[in-house]
């Protein structure tokens, strides 16, 4: 969930003052933007997404960051992805270790109030971060997950709406069922 603020800066002022704020904000051309907390469920999809990823990949060299990761799109641009996923050494804008660089894989889950961001800007902004091989979009109120994963031949994007179906993950080499996504959530199918 994000709440836009009306107040403008450059990106080296939102790095400096963003350190000193206790809640986090993501930086889009100039704007910031509040984020703010999720629901039970959104919560919960992280949790699994994240238990259900670092039990298939955790005897290989992948890190899995959670939202506290902030991620750098551009020079004008930092967002927090619900997750984020590193393959071999992190790099970072700074040995503060505050901005990723390097992300293979990101997932949003998405909420009534970061829908369209989620769908719209953020799908554009990491389509164009070269690290990155896979964005997954996971709805929080519905059995939907929306995968795009980098080919050769540009962007592929798969839909998964069925409890029984596996996302192939080829970035991490493995697969993620989506009935552990929603794992001890009560939502229906799409």
């Amino acid at each position: 969930m994000a709440i836009q603020t009306e107040r403008k800066m450059t990106a080296a002022e939102y790095l400096e003052w963003e350190e000193r704020q206790e809640l986090k904000h993501e930086f889009i051309d100039g704007n910031i933007i509040e984020t703010t907390g999720g629901t039970s469920k959104h919560s919960r999809i992280k949790v699994n997404l994240t238990l259900a990823l670092g039990g298939r990949i955790r005897h290989s060299d992948v890190i899995i960051y959670n939202s506290d990761m902030r991620v750098k799109i551009d020079s004008t641009r930092y967002v927090y992805p619900d997750l984020s996923v590193v393959h071999g050494e992190a790099s970072y804008e700074d040995e503060n270790e505050l901005a990723l660089l390097n992300p293979i894989f990101v997932v949003e889950v998405t909420s009534p109030t970061s829908v369209t961001t989620d769908r719209v800007d953020k799908l554009g902004f990491y389509l164009d971060v070269p690290s990155i091989q896979a964005y997954l979009i996971v709805d929080q109120d519905r059995v939907r997950a929306d995968l795009f994963t980098r080919s050769e031949k540009g962007w592929l994007v798969q839909a998964f709406n069925r409890l029984e179906d596996e996302i192939p993950l080829s970035a991490l080499n493995c697969e993620l069922p989506v009935a552990q996504v929603y794992l001890g959530i009560a939502i229906e199918e799409a």
